[in-house]
């Protein structure tokens, strides 16, 4: 019997991978990821992001080539296409579908300015009553900046689109997007349920801009004839999943549910739960958009993620390894690290090291360290205090998310990173109270399984999701949850002295 596979795609600013899951058995069959170094991003001014678009689609062409090399798999045996891709990017396409310049990408904070002037004048509780958000840094911004400082480039404009739907539209040569994409551009009104016309309106943008709507999982397109001729596949290959790397990572670790958490901890570290209704922050701390099972057509429910990003997680262990464990592996400085009692004996870390935190009103704290004693003191409270100034930066985001109403019971994460140290995430859910499970799976792995489920492959999440490796549990450790808890609150402390 011929094996058939689902192909997930995974458009990163740092490069695109694919991956191939055989639908059968929900296993990862190969993937592959190209630029095997980092791709380049374009920073003509300090603060600027661009990437051609077109790279992406060289990146995807040669990733695909070598997980179909690897598996021996050949295009017709792919039944179903999903796309993850790195979020709040603007790609702008003329009448023939072509770029008309290079994508504004996330880290790309030009448009800043444009986001607080809208938040502004349009009113804070405008905007968070309907968008969820500011209108901030997000690609409607972006398209803002465009508008007024490249016109003539703004007049050809055919379609907006998020990285997303471009690699979509150059695989099926038709343009559209989702409700989950339009709300994290700041395009979605969730009250009206609607585009967000009264932010168009204040921008002067035209809805002819935005494409057609369709579901994220679900017939959303098909591979057309000339791209299958130039990717091997199969013209007429359904398209049936679309989500932002943020939302795909959590339907990876099959996050889909009210008080489940998604959790990363690399370089910087990002915390994105699920909300069972439509809520904000107030003081628009977290970033808010329409979850993947957001009001889709099987069970009409409002989902949303939430996300809160401590920008100084995985760069803070590996500067306290740099400069102060260096003879020493990581293994070794998380035992080293245990050997020190909850609370690090009152050294307490300011995790802020790298920019402005969304949780902190963008206020810019910096890292700081508190309470050492030069006597008493040994690196080895330098590594405790460390991870638990991370761990504690999470725990501060994640009360802002019970604030609005989420009760946060379980983590889901990758076991990597962070997470690889029992220091960490022994913390973590000592403090948040929550049970952690660990898992093996990536984002290319996850819009492949999130095709299955559009293409009906799988019936649910949790068909989709049964084969998912659940490689650890820690619960949370009840007999030292009054330390924790001390430590925690000494850290908020001393945070709050140095807002």
């Amino acid at each position: 019997m011929k094996r058939q596979f689902l192909l997930g795609l995974d458009v990163g600013s740092s490069s695109v991978k694919a991956s191939l899951v055989d639908a059968d058995n929900g296993q990862c069959a190969a993937s592959a990821f190209f630029p095997e170094k980092e791709a380049p991003i374009i920073a003509v001014q300090a603060g600027w992001g661009e990437q051609d678009p077109e790279s992406w689609w060289q990146y995807g062409k040669q990733a695909l080539a070598k997980v179909l090399e690897t598996t021996g798999a050949e295009g017709s045996d792919i039944c179903a296409i999903g796309i993850s891709y790195q979020m709040h990017g603007l790609v702008c396409v003329d009448k023939d579908l072509k770029a008309l310049r290079p994508s504004i990408i996330w880290c790309d904070s030009r448009a800043v300015p444009y986001g607080d002037k809208a938040f502004r004048e349009l009113g804070e509780e405008t905007c968070l009553g309907h968008l969820l958000n500011s209108p901030g840094n997000f690609t409607a911004s972006k398209l803002a900046w465009v508008k007024e400082n490249e016109p003539a480039v703004y007049e050809r404009i055919y379609k907006i689109m998020l990285p997303g739907d471009y690699i979509a539209m150059r695989l099926s040569g038709v343009p559209n997007t989702t409700v989950s994409g339009l709300s994290e551009g700041m395009f979605w009104d969730f009250k009206e349920n609607r585009i967000a016309d009264f932010l168009m309106k204040y921008y002067g943008f035209d809805e002819s801009l935005i494409s057609d709507i369709v579901p994220t999982f679900g017939m959303q397109s098909e591979v057309s004839a000339e791209a299958a001729a130039e990717l091997g596949l199969r013209a007429g290959t359904p398209i049936t999943y679309r989500a932002g790397d943020q939302p795909n990572n959590a339907l990876s670790l099959n996050v889909f549910n009210p008080g489940e958490i998604a959790s990363t901890a690399g370089t910087s570290g990002v915390v994105y739960g699920v909300l069972g209704d439509v809520n904000y922050d107030k003081k628009s701390r977290v970033n808010m958009f329409a979850h993947v099972n957001h009001m889709d057509k099987h069970n009409p429910q409002t989902r949303l993620g939430v996300l809160g990003i401590c920008n100084g997680t995985g760069i803070l262990n590996a500067w306290i390894h740099r400069n102060i464990t260096a003879d020493i592996s990581y293994s070794e400085m998380n035992d080293l690290g245990a050997t020190v009692p909850i609370g690090s004996d009152g050294v307490r870390i300011l995790p802020f090291g790298n920019g402005a935190e969304r949780i902190l009103e963008n206020r810019e704290p910096g890292c700081s360290i508190h309470g050492l004693n030069f006597n008493t003191h040994t690196k080895a409270h330098l590594v405790r205090a460390a991870q638990e100034g991370i761990v504690f930066s999470f725990c501060y985001g994640m009360e802002i998310m019970q604030e609005m109403g989420m009760d946060i019971r379980k983590i889901h994460a990758g076991r990597a990173n962070m997470f690889l140290s029992p220091l960490f995430r022994n913390t973590l859910a000592g403090v948040s109270g929550a049970t952690i499970e660990l898992y093996d799976t990536d984002g290319s792995v996850g819009a492949a399984k999130g095709a299955g489920i559009g293409v009906g492959i799988y019936k649910d999440n949790n068909e989709a999701f049964a084969s998912l490796k659940k490689l650890d549990v820690i619960e949370p450790d009840e007999m030292h949850r009054a330390e924790y808890m001390e430590a925690y609150t000494n850290w908020k402390e001393t945070l709050l002295k140095n807002l």
